[in-house]
């Protein structure tokens, strides 16, 4: 499989923060999260649009900019945009148009760094396919106005709009858009039940992103609870994880890899722990496929 590339995702290794309920900034300074990160051996880093706003009330993006490359890093994800479908000049779409704004500046100050924006639908605000499929393609237009990262669509399970692989297909081959593509996560992919035999009939241009993370089949009593809190690392649940990766490879993805565990227990180890255990268990999947 040649060189594995990772990217250790935002919230895998942000620190104890509050996610979607309080502080989302990192008490983590960036510097030394990309020293960490290239330490470990991972080749990029995750940003989060509320982590991107407090670090530009000390530094400019082009002094973050500097720091990622001075430390020897590759790729970056910018995250997360939702609400971009809904009508203008109702208030959730202000506030999506807000952020679109940052995610541009910030994908655009990191030049080709900027691997890929991740938009989706966290809020499970209600849309039409065929509007959504519309507001997409749009939105993938207005990114390529500032960036050449990709635009990749995240499929989760609590998103009324586009729940199943069939609904996420449709929407980027319909768009149509060569800056777009799906976001797989192999955690939604688990709690979807959907195969990796299934994602390997996946075609190289429905994919603009992959990232891994573990947990098991069922839910547990608050989903909710479970997809902030409870993930687990590769390789530590019952998702299988070589079979996600061997499947969309074969399916023409090349990589990188991103690590997005959202792990209460995570985020509370020491940072150098966290970049420990993140790449550690990670890249012992892509060994394991190998095996």
């Amino acid at each position: 499989m040649g060189e594995t590339e990772l990217i250790a995702l935002y919230w895998t290794v942000s620190g104890p923060v509050q996610v979607h309920t309080g502080r989302e900034w990192s008490l983590f300074d960036w510097r030394d999260r990309c020293a960490n990160a290239a330490r470990v051996g991972f080749t990029g880093l995750g940003l989060w649009h509320a982590d991107v706003s407090h670090q530009l009330e000390t530094r400019s993006l082009k002094e973050m900019k500097s720091i990622f490359d001075d430390a020897g890093l590759r790729y970056l994800e910018v995250e997360f945009l939702a609400d971009f479908w809904v009508p203008a000049g109702e208030p959730a779409r202000e506030e999506s148009d807000r952020l679109r704004r940052q995610l541009w500046e910030t994908a655009e100050a990191f030049g080709e760094s900027a691997h890929h924006i991740k938009v989706g639908n966290i809020p499970q605000t209600p849309c039409e396919l065929d509007r959504l499929i519309e507001e997409y393609g749009a939105l993938c237009d207005d990114a390529a106005q500032h960036t050449g990262a990709k635009v990749a669509y995240e499929i989760i399970p609590f998103d009324p709009n586009v729940r199943t692989l069939e609904d996420g297909l449709r929407l980027v081959r319909e768009a149509d858009r060569p800056n777009g593509g799906l976001g797989i996560d192999t955690w939604h992919m688990g709690k979807l039940r959907i195969a990796p035999e299934k994602l390997a009939q996946l075609r190289a241009g429905d994919l603009a992103w992959v990232e891994l993370s573990d947990g098991p089949v069922e839910f547990m009593d608050d989903p909710i609870d479970e997809v902030i809190n409870h993930r687990e690392l590769p390789g530590e649940g019952e998702f299988d994880i070589p079979g996600y990766i061997e499947a969309l490879s074969q399916a023409g993805y090349p990589g990188p890899w991103g690590v997005e565990v959202l792990s209460e227990e995570l985020r509370n180890l020491p940072i150098e722990e966290e970049f420990d255990r993140a790449y550690e268990t990670t890249v012992a999947q892509f060994r394991a496929g190998v095996a």
